[in-house]
């Protein structure tokens, strides 16, 4: 009964959207990692670019890990770009160019869980796997008035088995669509419109007055607060970028040097701080201009940036800097911080 509400609604409601028109295992995969950052009409962007620049597996397997992230730029999460170039490196190694059927193959693919190995067994292979996003445990916690929390991991086996007993027999490509869907559209995390679901009669919390109350989250860790003092050396009319390294944010991505505090500091003090020693040595240097704190918001990170526009006339020699013109900075792969202070300074 649930099952066929559910996809009437969404035969009638479903939104058109470039990956629901094929079963290409590698375009559904592509859609459903864009998908996990983004909103649906910022994520088509994303999709039909990497499908025009790579529009098959083995494209994507041959590119430049900083070419992959170049076309990621602005979605976040950087490591789920350099996670997707492994997969299609490893698909083309391992099943010699054909993206896999079999959900064990699927899901050993790096950077592809549960949900991911799921949603493309289903929607490319029919496979009966119940794909559970959080539309869909939104649907089931209010629908049968679930009490766990749905941001805790134990709690996925309870709705991963809800939504296989829903299933039933119906297709599973369409039932998978057609509920996440009605999260999506119909039963919103804010102000659902319950005067027009198809399944009030039946729903716990629409009948229970609980629709606010479900489903229930787990209070979410503390955001750590992190001070970036950006250095922006120019020389000429060449500018300093440095490779990002280590096991940190934005990891082989493009930024300036960075002088990293624990509160944010004063021009002045910034200009005594010893870590300015590695790149002037001696050398002579001026501050010509210094910024307001942009607010940079992360998942678990807030990041307050400040842009300090250094001159000077002496090459830089740090360790893992490079000296760059207008030209060459544009074709990196930038964070989305640097992306838009290069967009608004106008130094460029």
């Amino acid at each position: 009964m649930f099952g066929e509400i559910i996809i009437d609604w969404y035969q009638k409601n479903m939104r058109d959207l470039p990956w629901r028109r094929t079963t290409d295992p590698y375009k559904i995969w592509l859609s459903e990692i864009i998908l996990q950052q983004t909103r649906v009409d910022q994520g088509q962007t994303y999709y039909q670019k990497f499908v025009r620049q790579y529009p098959t597996v083995k494209k994507l397997a041959q590119a430049g890990e900083h070419d992959v992230l170049k076309l990621w730029q602005g979605l976040g999460y950087y490591s789920r770009a350099r996670n997707l170039h492994h997969a299609a490196k490893d698909v083309v190694k391992r099943f010699n160019g054909k993206f896999p059927s079999a959900y064990t193959d699927i899901i050993s693919l790096k950077g592809v869980g549960e949900y991911t190995a799921a949603a493309i067994a289903s929607f490319s292979f029919k496979a009966k796997y119940a794909v559970v996003d959080g539309n869909v445990f939104r649907v089931l916690a209010r629908y049968l008035g679930i009490p766990q929390a749905v941001n805790v991991a134990s709690s996925k086996k309870v709705f991963y088995e809800a939504a296989t007993q829903l299933m039933e027999d119906l297709p599973p490509d369409i039932f998978n669509q057609a509920i996440m869907e009605f999260g999506a559209l119909q039963c919103k995390p804010q102000s659902p419109d319950c005067s027009k679901c198809p399944l009030q009669n039946s729903c716990y919390a629409f009948c229970n007055k609980k629709v606010n109350e479900l489903p229930v989250k787990e209070k979410k860790q503390t955001i750590r607060n992190r001070y970036f003092n950006y250095l922006f050396i120019r020389k000429g009319r060449h500018v300093y970028m440095r490779k990002r390294t280590g096991n940190d944010i934005w990891k082989n991505m493009y930024d300036f040097p960075l002088i990293e505090t624990k509160k944010k500091i004063s021009d002045s003090k910034l200009l005594r701080h010893e870590d300015l020693k590695k790149y002037f040595g001696r050398n002579k240097y001026k501050l010509a201009s210094s910024g307001e704190t942009m607010k940079h918001q992360l998942s678990h990170q807030t990041i307050y940036a400040r842009f300090f526009v250094l001159e000077t006339a002496a090459d830089i020699k740090a360790t893992g800097i490079r000296r760059m013109d207008k030209t060459s900075i544009q074709k990196l792969a930038v964070p989305r911080l640097i992306e838009k202070y290069l967009e608004t300074s106008g130094h460029l």
